[in-house]
């Protein structure tokens, strides 16, 4: 193996580890995270099929990226590696607006001073969108469960217990059956299919929607098109497209929301969207971090 050592300026207000721990991303192969040395690490898989395994950390100017790879990383390679990297991390994303919005309002001013607000994200919008419908009406475990056999199944082999996530060929590829037994899917099992089918055979060209100048409702109506992704998934999935106007509610968001505001008595999802109205198009940001705050700061008051 080839050992092959990077680094990426960092832009300004961008926090490393608020951003590779800003959700369960991190925890879901191919990522993997270190807390207790605040470490990521995946499998990535570049355009010519070349697989690399990068451990990712930063000091306060520059990302460190470590690349493990079978072949001479070329020049193309190294920056294929470095955009992957950035853009999962969003280091070009402008949230400017979000914190000029975030100092009107004083329980929000801890936001801007942190760097927090970017959210991780997959290589790939199609990625994203798998995992996300494997979110859908379970448990966490479950869904680590599922994307971890996604992955082991499907999943090109690098190493031993290191495996590439699978393309969208690679589970069309497989009936629906073998993915109910294998995957343990569930009902999730057809629309899996259906999305992979779909983007293999160029029907749905997903990974325009980081770039998509549709307005936030066409968007969202596009991602509510895939069988599968209701409101909550889709929601969520344009905050990794970088709309944050949805909440993407679920029983974790809404169990947080009641302990933070209501000392724990339940309200509507409709109570809890007046709530966050005020904040406008950055709504889903601001009750995203508002939900996570004490993953990065348990001595703080919420």
């Amino acid at each position: 193996m080839i050992q092959t050592r990077l680094s990426i300026p960092l832009p300004s207000n961008f926090q490393f580890w608020r951003t590779a721990y800003s959700h369960g991303w991190c925890s879901l192969p191919p990522f993997q995270v270190d807390k207790e040395n605040r470490i990521l690490s995946r499998l990535l898989e570049l355009k010519d099929g070349t697989l690399v395994h990068c451990s990712v950390r930063s000091n306060e100017t520059r990302l460190h990226v470590e690349a493990t790879s079978a072949r001479n990383l070329t020049a193309a390679r190294r920056g294929e590696i470095k955009s992957q990297w950035m853009d999962c991390l969003r280091m070009n994303e402008d949230l400017g607006g979000f914190y000029t919005e975030a100092r009107k309002h004083r329980q929000y001013r801890w936001i801007p001073p942190t760097g927090a607000g970017r959210m991780l994200r997959s290589p790939t919008v199609f990625e994203d969108l798998v995992k996300m419908m494997c979110t859908t009406n379970c448990s966490w475990s479950l869904t680590e469960a599922m994307v971890k056999n996604l992955t082991g199944i499907l999943g090109r082999t690098f190493t031993e217990g290191l495996k590439s996530f699978p393309t969208p060929a690679a589970i069309a590829g497989v009936p629906e059956s073998f993915i109910r037994k294998n995957i343990r899917a569930g009902y999730r099992s057809p629309y899996l299919l259906e999305l992979s089918e779909r983007v293999a055979g160029g029907k749905l060209d997903v990974e325009s929607w980081r770039r998509s100048s549709l307005p936030t409702v066409e968007l969202f109506n596009r991602v509510r098109s895939v069988k599968g992704l209701g409101e909550y998934a889709a929601g969520n999935i344009l905050k990794l497209l970088g709309r944050y106007d949805y909440l993407g509610l679920d029983s974790w968001v809404r169990g947080r929301y009641y302990e933070l505001h209501r000392k724990g008595r339940k309200v509507s999802d409709g109570t809890i969207a007046k709530h966050y109205a005020p904040y406008g198009s950055w709504r889903g940001l601001f009750l995203w971090l508002e939900m996570t705050r004490d993953w990065h700061d348990p001595a703080l008051p919420s």
